[in-house]
């Protein structure tokens, strides 16, 4: 029997991801820019990934889009919900996963997850940066003048967690600006921001209630200071996916159920 080679596209806000499976395997993976054109990022994010296989585009057999931009993907099959994908790729790395916590580029989401995969229940913040990955950027680039990927190494340093009671994006950069000429380190401020943006997610995760094991996806996965204060504050392990990019889990659970489509359109479960 040949090969059957799917695909996962996760359009989102600010990245695009594409992600491409050989029988179940993985052998391919990808995130780059949005930018004004999601469609197009999404289709060229996904040739990237084909190109860098011994495969050509015709190769694959159904692909899944997914995320806000998934409505404008005219080269997937079908469209589901980023919801949906972020619990599939998240329990197809450990099945024993019940919480995922998705932190994006503006927009976080919480899902709740039963003992059969199914979702029992997600909350989402879409309608405002605070919680989310421009949240941290904004703040490093416009602020405090950091690297974005220098911030989770920059906390660990922090000899106290500075208090930023602002939830609005642009009034916290207000406050920043206030406790840096208080005389506060940078490292202190830092630690505040991750803390600030854990107190928001775990809100909206009560909401949905909380249960071991946790995973954390998206891009914000990758700053181990949002981990940490989100650790301290739930008091549980909050696992980070190992063998694959946290940004890629969506893109793998879009493959995953292309393979499941697929197979079942040929007879084969």
């Amino acid at each position: 029997m040949s090969s059957v080679l799917v695909a996962g596209v996760d359009i989102g806000s600010t990245t695009a991801k594409a992600l491409v499976l050989k029988d179940g395997e993985i052998i391919g993976g990808l995130i780059g820019p949005t930018g004004t054109n999601p469609a197009l990022a999404g289709k060229q994010i996904l040739d990237k990934v084909i190109n860098d296989t011994d495969y050509t585009a015709s190769d694959i057999k159904y692909i899944i889009a997914t995320g806000y931009g998934r409505v404008s993907a005219p080269f997937a099959n079908k469209t589901v919900t980023e919801i949906t994908c972020h619990g599939r790729g998240a329990l197809h790395i450990s099945p024993q996963i019940r919480t995922v916590i998705d932190i994006g580029g503006q927009d976080a989401k919480v899902v709740s997850l039963g003992e059969d995969g199914r979702i029992i229940d997600f909350v989402m913040n879409d309608k405002c940066a605070s919680g989310t990955g421009r949240f941290l950027e904004s703040a490093a680039q416009l602020v405090l003048n950091v690297p974005l990927e220098d911030l989770g190494e920059l906390s660990s340093k922090a000899t106290s967690t500075c208090k930023i009671s602002s939830t609005c994006t642009v009034f916290a950069q207000t406050e920043i600006v206030s406790l840096l000429a208080s005389g506060e380190s940078k490292e202190n401020v830092i630690a505040g921001l991750h803390s600030s943006i854990a107190n928001r997610v775990i809100g909206m995760a009560k909401r949905v209630g909380v249960k071991p094991e946790i995973m954390m996806t998206g891009g914000v996965a990758k700053n181990i200071g949002v981990k940490k204060a989100l650790e301290r504050d739930l008091n549980m392990e909050v696992i980070i996916p190992g063998d694959i990019d946290p940004q890629l889990v969506g893109a793998l659970g879009a493959a995953l159920i292309a393979s499941e489509i697929f197979t079942n359109s040929q007879g084969g479960g």
